[in-house]
């Protein structure tokens, strides 16, 4: 009868090693950015934006902890670069030149 192969330490590395690899795997939605913004968020601030003949990249939108949306580096025509925040429906409620 031939001798089985063992992990280093009896298994148990590998053991913790799987296990943390699951859990990980299991994390990963509860872990997941709260805080991202929607591919509609984006749109719909994009054509405010148009509207307003001001353009923001959106990787520079951030969603607030209140639920509302923080544009940093928009570039306005015309006037200027300015940092803008909007509420949970879209109205601005700050803009601060930058």
């Amino acid at each position: 009868m031939q001798e089985r192969p063992t992990w280093p330490q009896g298994g148990k590395t590998m053991k913790t090693l799987a296990l943390a690899a699951i859990a990980a795997v299991l994390a990963g939605p509860v872990l997941a950015d709260d805080h991202e913004v929607s591919e509609e968020a984006k749109a719909t601030i994009a054509e405010m934006m148009t509207e307003m003949k001001c353009e923001v990249d959106p990787d520079d939108i951030e969603m607030t902890d209140e639920g509302g949306y923080d544009l940093d580096d928009v570039i306005c025509q015309g006037q200027g670069q300015f940092d803008i925040e909007l509420d949970a429906e879209f109205q601005e409620v700050n803009r601060r030149a930058e």
